[in-house]
């Protein structure tokens, strides 16, 4: 399996925000997570680090 879990940054803290992402796609300031039971989520952000070795994704909501 090389999906990954999804995170975004609040407030200093990690908050989960998707398990099992497979898809993410990133355009203008959006972030399209998707998983593999076909859930997606939009997030006002960008990607702030990955690691697939970890399979964790950390993004950040941007404010503008």
């Amino acid at each position: 399996m090389c999906e990954a879990n999804a995170y975004l940054l609040k407030d200093g803290r990690e908050e989960l925000l998707m398990e099992a992402v497979d898809v993410i796609e990133n355009e203008d300031n959006q972030v399209r997570v998707a998983n593999i039971f076909g859930e997606q989520k939009i997030v006002k952000g960008r990607i702030r680090s990955m690691s697939l070795v970890e399979h964790k994704i950390l993004l950040e909501e941007c404010s503008s």
